[in-house]
């Protein structure tokens, strides 16, 4: 059997295929923002209120519940601003604001 090695057929072979991320949209950024920042703080998430894609990635608001109280109106909650590199992965996040529950946006 002869040596194939350096036949090349127009195609790339499986070996050889040019490895790129998959384009992640939105969707993925808000989720791994929100699983990355439960880890990182241990509140629980309670939803993503902003999404936009930056220069070298996405920034995402997660909201997040901080103190939980009886009633639930009263408790205290928090958006986050995550910056996410363009695979999903956490670079930065910082906590701009703090709100009761129940209390109205300014």
């Amino acid at each position: 059997m002869a040596d194939q090695s350096g036949v090349r057929t127009g195609r790339p072979s499986a070996g050889s295929k040019r490895r790129t991320a998959p384009a992640k949209g939105p969707e993925h950024a808000a989720r791994a923002a929100c699983e990355s920042l439960e880890r990182l703080i241990d509140h629980p998430t309670e939803g993503v209120s902003a999404v936009s894609r930056s220069d070298d990635g996405w920034c995402v608001v997660v909201d997040v519940l901080e103190v939980a109280r009886i009633p639930d109106t009263t408790s205290l909650l928090a958006s986050y601003e995550v910056q996410l590199d363009q695979r999903g992965d956490l670079m930065e996040y910082r906590r701009v604001r703090r709100y009761r529950r129940g209390a109205a946006d300014e």
